[in-house]
């Protein structure tokens, strides 16, 4: 299978890397294009975008010149799929890169096969949204779904929703009260990620509510087991 339509930028400082990670995903049919720094990268969306976007966090001596461009590209696009690549995966990197919006953090140390496995569930899911037929608004008490919109309303307000945290909530709140485990909620916003990261997405989600409702807790966390939108 060919995804030669697929056009992928890698911004990562440490040309080894570079160049294993872009000769896995061109041997496998994506286009790859590969910038060393943050100039390079600003530079270039400036002129144009790419289907899917790899970023390391640290690039040359600027620690978050990752996070600076996940910013910016979000600003951009709000459906861009972005992962984000560092040596650095402790929780609060993981957190600071969830709130910029992109879409997964994967460790320098990621296996090919892993890497290509994400790569493949983002478009996917692009793919899914593209293709699928017109979904019903989802409605429960104050919240409003529109699914086919990627829209999410609370208290006739909109929330500014990455599209994973989008896909997570419409997953918990289209079966109220039945618990979602981790890997369900990885499965339906086509992320694979760790658990820490799902807890972070979540996280994110209750506090982007609580801006609107500070009274906001209709997301259960069940201990052992995962979350579900109280009925």
């Amino acid at each position: 299978m060919t995804h030669s339509q697929k056009h992928i930028i890698i911004v990562e400082d440490e040309a080894d890397l570079l160049a294993n990670y872009r000769a896995t995903l061109e041997k496998h049919g994506y286009r790859v294009t590969g910038l060393g720094s943050r100039q390079q990268a600003e530079q270039f969306f400036s002129a144009q975008m790419a289907d899917l976007v790899i970023l390391d966090v640290g690039l040359g001596h600027d620690a978050d010149a990752g996070f600076a461009l996940c910013q910016l590209l979000r600003a951009r696009s709000a459906t861009l799929p972005i992962l984000m690549l560092t040596a650095r995966d402790d929780e609060i990197d993981v957190v600071s890169g969830l709130r910029l919006g992109a879409d997964d953090y994967l460790s320098k140390d990621i296996s090919m096969p892993h890497l290509l496995a994400r790569v493949a569930g983002l478009f996917r899911r692009q793919s899914a949204v593209q293709s699928s037929p017109a979904d019903q608004p989802i409605e429960q008490g104050d919240l409003k779904i529109l699914v086919d919109n990627l829209q999410l309303y609370w208290q006739q307000q909109l929330l500014d929703l990455t599209v994973t945290e989008f896909w997570m909530v419409q997953a918990l709140a289209r079966y109220p009260g039945q618990v979602k485990t981790r890997e369900q909620l990885m499965k339906d916003a086509n992320v694979y990620v760790d658990d820490s990261t799902i807890t972070s997405h979540i996280k994110r989600i209750r506090k982007k509510f609580q801006k609107i409702d500070p009274e906001f807790d209709q997301i259960d966390t069940v201990h052992g087991m995962g979350y579900r939108w109280k009925p």
